[in-house]
């Protein structure tokens, strides 16, 4: 296994690889008639959710020095709500975007130093015990990917899917 730079990524590079693989899982199956399905007009659909993800890593990429930004950052920027009125990407798309950036990301999470690791990195929330440095932005990213995941496990069974399946593809190195 790829080894980081900074120790302080030991935990997070695997992290990072087994949500690289279950993206592809967690959308597995889903067909397009269900991808804009709301349970009572209250959950968000599984497109803002997978493209919220996206975001995130275009996010986290951004905050770490890489200059590419998310061709549909204007769904789902700043935290901005679902939007019934909006025509979101396709699923496929965001797919695409996925594998796009996560390589990128995950290079730089291997070759990011420790020092930079801690550079301030203001994201004004105000949280006494969070330090705002760029680490932190790494764990709140790998936290976000994390609980959207159990938002799509969710909406998989509710919607009649099987459980997500921890296949491996042993293609993705990232």
């Amino acid at each position: 296994m790829d080894q980081p730079v900074s120790k302080s990524l030991e935990i997070i590079i695997p992290a990072f690889r087994m949500h690289t693989q279950m993206f592809d899982n967690i959308l597995a199956g889903v067909e397009t008639k269900d991808v804009l399905k709301r349970i009572e007009g209250r959950t968000n659909h599984i497109v803002w959710m997978a493209g919220n993800l996206v975001n995130c890593r275009y996010w986290l990429a951004g905050i770490l020095g890489i200059a590419e930004t998310d061709p549909n950052s204007s769904f789902f920027e700043n935290a901005r709500a679902l939007d019934e009125k909006l025509d979101y990407p396709s699923l496929d798309v965001l797919k695409k975007e996925w594998h796009t950036i996560s390589p990128k990301l995950y290079k730089r999470l291997l070759s990011i130093s420790e020092e930079e690791l801690h550079e301030p990195y203001a994201f004004g929330m105000k949280v006494e015990f969070v330090t705002e440095n760029k680490l932190n932005m790494v764990g709140m990213a790998t936290d976000r990917v994390g609980y959207l995941f159990g938002q799509l496990g969710l909406m998989r069974r509710i919607l009649g899917y099987e459980g997500v399946r921890y296949d491996i593809n042993e293609k993705l190195n990232y």
